[in-house]
């Protein structure tokens, strides 16, 4: 989920039309390489803290909820697996 823009300025979550433009007209006149979504470089830094995060906030998240909500999660993650295959559950 995006995030909102922060109350006190402007937040940035897509690059400024001139700065877009600008980029087209690098790549359309051969001065750097054309890119292509989803290209940029990623800090392996940050890769491997989200990773481990993302390792350890499940298992908390799942000993922090009672049997009932687990089951509640555990159905509605099912219903939406199988939401596209025709069968409801």
């Amino acid at each position: 989920m995006p995030k909102k823009p922060p109350k006190d300025g402007p937040h940035k979550l897509r690059p400024d039309v001139a700065e877009t433009a600008y980029r087209v007209m690098r790549e359309a006149t051969g001065q750097v390489p054309k890119t292509k979504p989803g290209e940029r470089e990623k800090n392996p830094d940050a890769v491997k803290r989200g990773r481990a995060g993302g390792k350890i906030g499940g298992k908390a998240r799942s000993a922090s909820l009672t049997k009932e909500q687990l089951t509640e999660t555990a159905r509605h993650a099912s219903a939406a697996r199988w939401k596209n295959r025709g069968q409801e559950i």
